[in-house]
């Protein structure tokens, strides 16, 4: 297997982790003192903040499928991308549905686990989403 082959199977069952409604599975995809950022925000440190963000997502949303959509692996780095599709109808949630698509940047550990994660999405058009669907008010 070559180590494209490896990444990409990596990368298949870290989608499928997001999709297991188990969060931990999530955060045992990075090294224990990995570090999960998403647009910029303030680093979830090491697997139990991690365990939470991906807790607070699969929350919100209880139908949540993550796909897949690439990974690019280069000379500087690894890019996963993934489009999240579900329906926020957790707590406090608006039952609107959302398809948001996005992109992390990969620093492996030595042990091929995620070292670092640096997350990007269209966080305007997400909160958009939220309040009015994919498609505007009439989405539900």
């Amino acid at each position: 297997m070559t180590s494209h082959d490896k990444i990409r199977d990596f990368a298949v069952r870290y989608t499928a982790a997001w999709c297991s409604g188990k969060p931990e599975t999530v955060a045992a995809h990075y090294a224990p003192d990995g570090r999960l950022t998403i647009n910029d925000g303030e680093p979830a440190k090491g697997r139990e903040a991690i365990t939470e963000v991906a807790r607070s997502f699969m929350s919100a949303f209880p139908d949540m499928r993550v796909l897949m959509d690439d990974i690019v692996a280069g000379d500087d780095g690894i890019r996963y991308h993934w489009t999240l599709i579900g329906t926020n109808a957790g707590p406090g949630g608006k039952g609107k549905r959302v398809h948001i698509q996005g992109f992390e940047d990969w620093t492996l550990a030595d042990d091929g686990l995620i070292a670092r994660s640096e997350g990007h999405f269209d966080q305007a058009e997400y909160d958009r989403q939220l309040e009015h669907g994919v498609h505007g008010s009439g989405d539900a």
